[in-house]
């Protein structure tokens, strides 16, 4: 129970913390400019593969989807979905307040104390109803 509840808030946090990272580490990519198409695209991919500002965060990210795949192994998908994909989005707003980004509002607070009440609530009801059926 304790593993697939730290093996989700983990892949939430490797989401959700390095969305600002990425964002704040791609945005000269709109700088690049060239005639051709093609050129542009090479260019870009040339950009993103060699700014390591940018590679870091997303080896993190992608780290996050591994670590996803093996606690869907032991995680009942019902949970792992909502709880993963929600507390991503609670740290995202965390980090990119950190990052310098704009600071949440009372609306966004509240929304994230109403994510974290859902979530334990999940994780309560998959894990007691597994406890009174055993001992029953």
């Amino acid at each position: 129970m304790i593993y697939e509840i730290f093996s989700l808030i983990t892949v939430a946090l490797l989401w959700g913390g390095t969305n600002p990272l990425l964002k704040k580490n791609s945005k000269k990519i709109m700088v690049i400019k060239s005639a051709s198409k093609v050129e542009q695209f090479i260019l870009e991919i040339k950009y993103l593969f060699t700014n390591i500002g940018y590679m870091i965060p997303l080896a993190l990210n992608q780290l996050g989807s591994v670590v996803y795949f093996f606690a869907l192994q032991h995680t009942d998908i019902s949970l792992a979905v909502p709880v993963a994909n929600s507390l991503s989005f609670v740290f995202t707003a965390i980090v990119g307040s950190l990052l310098g980004e704009e600071l949440p509002n009372r609306k966004v607070v509240m929304g994230i104390m109403f994510i974290f009440a859902g979530s334990a609530l999940c994780c309560y009801d998959k894990y007691s109803i597994g406890t009174v059926e055993v001992l029953k």
